[in-house]
């Protein structure tokens, strides 16, 4: 096991591809046993053989679709309305913009990508310093995979059973305080540098504003109700959701919005196609990684070394925040939730933690890990976006790390969340 473990990190420092590094590392290990190799597609298919997961193509489509209905335009200038009045509006909105976003992409990456394109530049003409404004970007981006839906919360409830209607539920919440601390901090710091140029309150502007961007965007508002709504009434499940969000997206970009051309098409599924097959073979693959680890009795042994350590389970919440935030900074977030998640949620429930409320510690943890570096996503997403280099942009996000950090602290420790 050892062996598979240090093969896995080698493959992953030699820039190897996530899939087949994890789908390489565990051959010594299974060899080791006198395994047949024909265990490796076998695992991967039966873990690919799952309803809830094809949620998860669906939901990565109707993004793809949303992106290119212009979706994020109309949400970033509804969002944009509600709060331009105050110094440090723009980032506010920005902040609103992910929320917003959030509840239709069910990705983290995607909506870095469409907010800091249409905001990064409009706060650095609202005289925010770019790296600021794209630290703003890269931290709130994370409520991608926090609030629902979320596709790391379907990978977590297939490899662990626990149900994603519960964990889509349980991340709104969160999601919500995370996204009104940061909105707070942008609000001082604009205050105190002089960052944005506020327009001056008048009510009757406010409102009109307000009530026709809100016109503009009220389809784009009215999906997550419908798919939300739907999954906790138990109109559909959260896979039949994802197909409903399809249908939608694509209606609505083609015959309301009318910005989705046939000739578009072929071109928005096939990256979605790309994106749903490296996803799944992430998926896949840690599968077999996790079926050697589970072989050689990793859970149990972890288990033990950490309720060796304390059986207080505050104690161990607060060594798997440690490691995840380690692990968050080297480890892409897919893998490692395939990979750990069965190995410490079985310990979480022996020690009384609810697997749902463990989910989302696990899921807000792997979530910062997209804005720390080396490996963090949204980071090179924000600086490709904002033309700016990886070191630029590492004092201005230090702040909102520190946010983030005080918010995971919550979200673990207060009654409320467990």
């Amino acid at each position: 096991m050892g062996f598979a473990l240090i093969s896995l990190i080698l493959l992953f420092a030699a820039s190897v591809p996530i899939a087949l590094a994890l789908g390489l590392a565990p051959v010594p290990a299974l060899m080791d046993r006198n395994m047949s190799l024909i265990v490796i597609p076998q695992t991967t298919f039966e873990a690919l053989d799952s309803f809830a997961l094809m949620a998860l193509p669906f939901f990565i489509l109707a993004g793809a679709l949303m992106d290119r209905a212009s979706i994020a335009d109309r949400l970033v200038d509804f969002a944009h309305a509600l709060v331009s009045w105050f110094r440090g509006g723009l980032g506010a909105a920005a902040v609103l913009s992910t929320m917003f976003f959030s509840t239709v992409s069910g990705s983290s990456s995607a909506t870095a990508a469409a907010i800091g394109s249409i905001l990064i530049p409009k706060m650095e003409k609202s005289k925010y310093p770019r790296p600021f404004g794209a630290a703003i970007v890269a931290s709130s981006a994370e409520l991608g995979v926090i609030l629902p839906p979320s596709v790391p919360m379907i990978i977590y409830g297939v490899v662990t059973g626990v149900s994603i209607t519960d964990l889509f539920i349980a991340g709104i919440i969160p999601g919500i305080m995370i996204g009104a601390s940061l909105i707070l901090t942008i609000t001082i710091i604009a205050w105190l540098r002089g960052y944005g140029t506020p327009q001056p309150f008048e009510m009757q502007r406010w409102r009109g504003d307000v009530w026709m961007t809100f016109k503009r965007a009220l389809l784009s508002l009215c999906m997550p109700i419908i798919i939300l709504g739907g999954i906790y009434l138990g109109v559909f499940t959260a896979t039949e959701a994802a197909v409903v969000a399809v249908v939608f997206a694509f209606v609505v970009g083609k015959f309301v919005y009318r910005t989705i051309a046939w000739s578009d098409l072929p071109g928005i599924f096939s990256r979605a196609a790309l994106s749903s097959a490296v996803i799944l073979a992430i998926v896949g693959f840690a599968a077999v990684l996790a079926y050697t680890l589970a072989l050689y009795q990793a859970p149990q042994k972890v288990a033990a070394l950490m309720l060796s350590i304390s059986s207080d389970p505050l104690v161990f919440l607060l060594l798997v925040n440690i490691m995840l935030l380690v692990v968050g900074m080297f480890m892409e977030t897919f893998a490692a939730i395939i990979i750990l998640a069965p190995v410490l949620a079985p310990v979480a429930a022996a020690l009384g933690i609810s697997p749902v409320h463990f989910g989302i510690v696990m899921i807000t943890n792997l979530a910062i890990g997209m804005v720390t570096p080396p490996v963090g996503v949204n980071l090179f997403i924000t600086c490709s976006v904002a033309g700016i280099r990886i070191e630029e942009l590492v004092k201005p996000l230090a702040i909102f790390l520190a946010v983030l950090l005080i918010n995971l602290t919550a979200i673990t420790y207060l009654p409320l969340f467990m």
